[in-house]
């Protein structure tokens, strides 16, 4: 197989389970975020710890000469024929599994014979849509995918020989407006860059939302589309939403709103992040942020390139947070609010907030910073002992509170945990 630049992150989740033949491996995740290379780096792996090649059963459904398998029997012909005579356990990787009708019952037959370890990806529209719940409930366990984080960014400009600007800082407002494509890194030109990430725009259009029923008018669901994508990191609720567009002379019902957007977040493009009582314990439903799932959704299809700092380092944060397996919510305190709490472990958590800078002239007639003093003043009210973390661009970072100050580009390029 090809060289691959390694997704350490991901393939430190899976290894675990590379030998476990109870539960499917599902690997979910944006179109072209990099899970075909995923498995094939998990193939890799198991041939460099003594596993027989033979052993190692790889089936790409998009790809020749697998193209022409639609039914359930016909992948369980080629199979069976790929694992005649195979002693020992099976490893079984199979890309675009939605491309056989029916491939629910064939696959958990394999998973009952107690000697196949199996890994699947495919179309986010259906593994996400609640069928492959219904159909194996308890025999599954997903993992999640993201496009590359600013550190894999790095690393990965270095695996294809792009130079690398010296200043970390350029590199990172780069990285902002071209976003985490893998495959994007190997474009020189920002032009051809876009040009590809509308590729991608318009590939998860025609094969994870066009042919969706729900959709009945395709028109209403771009303007929400474009909505939500334009207000990234914002507060939304369905009424906003619904506000917005009957301004628009566009009548909706709320119940079509949260449709496109569940659609939406299937097909991976957004990433919702619900709000969290701290007081109450409870979520709050209906005030929730989307985050994209790769910031150059944004920049492809906007003809304005100037960046809003705010949403657009939260998004970073989200998405790199998110990456390193944690559970993300936003916390509410009162009037307060922190950008995120983080939790790994059933009693494990840490709270982040994040700005672009404390570090300014904006002072009140006290002389106190406002901006610091309002970055500080969520975090200072939570007094349960978890750690406290605030991520700005700032050089200069302050001591304040037990609270620690930490600049966003070096935290992801030394792959800082929270926890």
């Amino acid at each position: 197989m090809k060289e691959l630049y390694k997704r350490e992150k991901y393939l430190k989740r899976l290894r675990g389970f590379y030998g476990d033949v109870d539960m499917i491996k599902v690997i979910t995740g944006v179109r072209r975020c990099g899970k075909s290379s995923l498995m094939e780096m998990i193939c890799d792996e198991l041939v460099s710890q003594g596993t027989d090649e033979k052993n190692i059963i790889y089936i790409h459904l998009d790809r020749k000469p697998f193209k022409s398998i639609k039914t359930s029997e016909k992948l369980e012909e080629l199979i069976d024929s790929k694992a005649s005579g195979i002693s020992g356990v099976k490893y079984l990787f199979i890309d675009e599994i939605q491309n056989v009708k029916g491939f629910e019952e064939t696959i958990n037959a394999y998973r009952e014979e107690g000697d196949y370890s199996i890994f699947i990806t495919g179309s986010n529209s259906y593994l996400l849509s609640g069928e492959l719940t219904t159909k194996l409930t308890g025999r599954y366990i997903e993992f999640e995918m993201r496009t590359l984080t600013f550190d894999e960014y790095i690393g990965i400009k270095g695996f294809f020989g792009k130079a690398i600007n010296p200043d970390m800082e350029g590199e990172f407002i780069q990285y902002i407006t071209e976003g985490g494509f893998p495959l994007s890194v190997k474009y020189d030109t920002y032009d051809e860059k876009m040009a590809y990430v509308n590729s991608i725009i318009d590939e998860i259009y025609d094969k994870d939302i066009k042919t969706n029923r729900k959709i009945r008018k395709k028109a209403l669901f771009q303007k929400v589309q474009t909505y939500i994508i334009n207000n990234f990191g914002s507060t939304t609720s369905v009424n906003s939403i619904c506000e917005y567009l009957g301004k628009n002379g566009e009548s909706v019902t709320k119940r079509t709103i949260y449709t496109y957007l569940e659609i939406l977040e299937n097909a991976k493009i957004l990433s919702k992040c619900q709000r969290f009582d701290m007081k109450s314990k409870k979520s709050l439903n209906g005030e929730e942020k989307y985050y994209l799932s790769d910031l150059s959704f944004y920049f492809a299809r906007n003809t304005d390139g100037r960046i809003n700092y705010g949403p657009v380092l939260e998004n970073i944060v989200y998405n790199y947070v998110r990456s390193n397996g944690y559970k993300t919510s936003i916390g509410k305190i009162g009037k307060l609010e922190v950008d995120f709490i983080l939790r790994k472990n059933a009693d494990e958590y840490s709270y982040v907030q994040v700005a672009r800078t404390i570090d300014n002239d904006n002072y009140d007639e006290n002389g106190k910073n406002i901006t610091e003093e309002r970055e500080y003043r969520s975090l200072e009210k939570i007094s349960d002992g978890y750690p406290k973390y605030l991520l700005t661009m700032d050089k200069l970072l302050q001591r304040r509170s037990g609270v620690k100050h930490l600049n966003i580009v070096d935290m992801i390029l030394e792959s800082k945990e929270f926890i």
